[in-house]
């Protein structure tokens, strides 16, 4: 039988305990998704190195078995201020707390401790992967005349494969996106808001496979943001990139795309410092690229918020 596929269903549901199959369906849990990839058998290979008096391959013995998903999701609110984005889900998986304030706005912030888990199926046109105790990391950016994403990269531990149907899906909690442009999308960094060519941002969570005797888990064990920004490149006078990084000083990145309530989107940032500037050009017009460093204020945790409201 072929398989095609463009025949795809992700499902992605919080596990209540660490690595318990959460059970996710296709109607309360399908994730509307762009550019998914598995990864289905992640490990590494032992070489037998065995003593024969005659050469050739001897095979090898695969161990730490896991699994790796990549997958892109639109940016875009619930339509209701208050209410958490579909997808919310893969962000408390790339180890960010979610904070609802009914009525008024739900709040993504980085994580230490207590990182939370999920469970997600890939089901590619009638055959199942399971991924237990999923944990991952997150990028994603404003460029004009794109749609904004974010870009996941989960790893999970393996969970059983089999010839299971494709799923019925809901996807009527997924807004619409929209463009990144000068309606709909605002950028400011250090109080500077001119005219912007991008903005990018890596979580930097690092997620290690602990793979031992008696347990098996995947960990989220550090994280180091950083991003970066290209303005136009302004005269020193309206804004001197140079003397902000050699004083080594921290300012404000406040950002938000969309202009409804229910589909605003905003990305916050208390304390970002400003690498090395560099110069580049697009359509022969000069530009400052900007590497951005998110640092948290002394209260911790908080080097980057994501507001849907």
């Amino acid at each position: 039988m072929t398989r095609y596929m463009r025949n795809l269903a992700v499902l992605a549901k919080p596990e209540v305990t660490y690595g318990v199959d959460s059970i996710p369906t296709g109607a309360a849990n399908a994730m509307q998704l762009v550019n998914v990839r598995i990864e289905p058998l992640v490990g590494e290979e032992l070489s037998r190195e065995l003593t024969r008096p005659y050469m050739g391959h001897q095979g090898s013995i695969f161990v730490g078995d896991h699994v790796r998903l990549t997958a892109e999701l639109e940016i875009a609110g619930s339509g209701t201020p208050g209410t958490p984005p579909a997808g919310g889900v893969l962000l408390r998986a790339s180890g960010m707390s979610e904070v609802i304030t009914a009525g008024v706005d739900v709040k993504y912030q980085p994580v230490s401790t207590l990182q939370e888990s999920a469970s997600i199926y890939f089901n590619l046109d009638g055959v199942l992967h399971k991924m237990p105790g999923v944990r991952g990391t997150l990028t994603g950016g404003l460029t004009p005349r794109q749609i904004a994403r974010f870009a996941f990269t989960f790893t999970g531990l393996l969970g059983a494969i089999s010839d299971t149907a494709l799923p019925a899906v809901d996807y009527t909690d997924f807004l619409t996106p929209v463009p990144v442009n000068k309606a709909n999308t605002t950028v400011s960094l250090f109080g500077y808001a001119g005219a912007c060519e991008g903005l990018t941002f890596d979580l930097g969570n690092q997620i290690e496979p602990r793979m031992l005797i008696n347990q098996e888990r995947i960990e989220h064990v550090d994280r180091s943001m950083t991003g970066s920004a290209i303005f136009e490149a302004p005269s020193l006078a309206t804004k001197n990139w140079f003397q902000t990084n050699q004083a080594h000083t921290t300012g404000v990145l406040a950002a938000q795309h969309g202009t409804v309530a229910g589909n605003i989107v905003k990305f916050d940032a208390p304390a970002i410092q400003i690498g090395r500037p560099a110069y580049g050009e697009t359509q022969k017009i000069a530009n400052n690229t900007l590497p951005l460093m998110f640092t948290p204020t002394s209260a911790g945790n908080d080097e980057f918020t994501i507001t849907f409201q």
